[in-house]
């Protein structure tokens, strides 16, 4: 299994050793000896090397067990020590993202970071999550919500967020006016020397061109009557669209979006979540959920 790390990083201990790493003597150095309760890894360590073991207990609720039996997980050719104090190794996005950054010729990772806690990653291979939003504001609020989202989120397997933001003053510039209608103030700006107007202060009606979605024709035709020309800012119709195109090279990656039209909890379909406009963390937090959960089903921390 990939991304291979435990929830729990008080069941990894480390053992300070002079002699090799190498599974004849970790075994004979270790079969006889007794381990703490809650100890289910031990990161061997001599000099600059490095190695990581899983270890099998016999059945007991005394502070210290016997170990039974010894596994390697790495080898030193496989494993590197890596201090990170801005990692916080509960968190699994972060675990992979560091593993990636710091040790990215090794299959594992074992990291000491915040609060000086180490544990390890092994196979560090983050799902990929495609986040379609829209901007102005800096930075797109869906894609830091999901980034917010991750940095405490314990009981997801890694992440890595990928970005797909539709700037839309560069949008409005390609329909040249010389007015245009935001559906609020919060929206973005219009291209230089263009005249802007938001929809949620009702000015009066004008020659404008209305960059919005669905729901801002719908108040506009409510206010004023008619509909006017319109360029599409919508981030599930963008993601709709993006992903139609990606089809031609390939799947595209699992993708997180958000849409006005929906105003509470989330909507899945196929490979795409959809999340309210003004979702809060904990809908963010569940739209990922679903999406990694659809790629990696069985991966929970150890």
């Amino acid at each position: 299994m990939t991304n291979f790390t435990p929830g729990r990083y008080r069941g990894v201990a480390i053992e300070n050793l002079d002699i090799p790493l190498d599974p004849d003597h970790l075994v004979a150095h270790f079969a006889s000896r007794e381990a703490y309760r809650t100890t289910e890894f031990i990161v061997a360590r001599r000099g600059d090397e490095t190695a990581l073991l899983r270890v099998t207990k016999e059945p007991g609720t005394e502070l210290f067990l016997k170990i039974t039996d010894v596994e390697m997980l790495a080898d030193p050719d496989e494993c590197a020590y890596v201090h990170a104090p801005e990692v916080d190794t509960g968190v699994p996005t972060d675990m992979a993202r560091a593993a990636l950054q710091l040790a990215p010729t090794k299959r594992c990772a074992v990291i000491q970071g915040l609060y000086e806690h180490v544990n390890f990653i092994l196979d560090p291979s983050p799902v990929p999550v495609r986040v379609v939003d829209v901007a102005p504001p800096w930075p797109p609020k869906l894609v830091d919500q999901a980034r917010r989202v991750l940095q405490t989120a314990e009981n997801l397997a890694p992440v890595e967020l990928r970005p797909d933001v539709t700037d839309l003053v560069a949008l409005a510039a390609q329909k040249p006016s010389e007015r245009y209608l935001y559906p609020c103030r919060g929206s973005g700006a219009a291209p230089d020397g263009a005249e802007v107007s938001y929809l949620d202060q009702r000015p009066v009606e004008q020659d404008w061109t209305l960059v919005g979605c669905t729901r801002s024709r719908q108040i506009y035709s409510w206010i004023y009557g008619s509909e006017p020309p319109s360029i599409e800012i919508c981030p599930r119709k963008l993601a709709a669209a993006s992903a139609a195109a990606e089809e031609l090279t390939g799947s595209p990656p699992v993708t997180l979006t958000k849409c006005c039209l929906l105003e509470t909890g989330m909507e899945q379909t196929d490979s795409t979540v959809t999340v309210p406009w003004g979702a809060s963390l904990s809908e963010v937090y569940e739209g990922l959920r679903a999406l990694v959960t659809s790629v990696e089903p069985a991966w929970a921390p150890e």
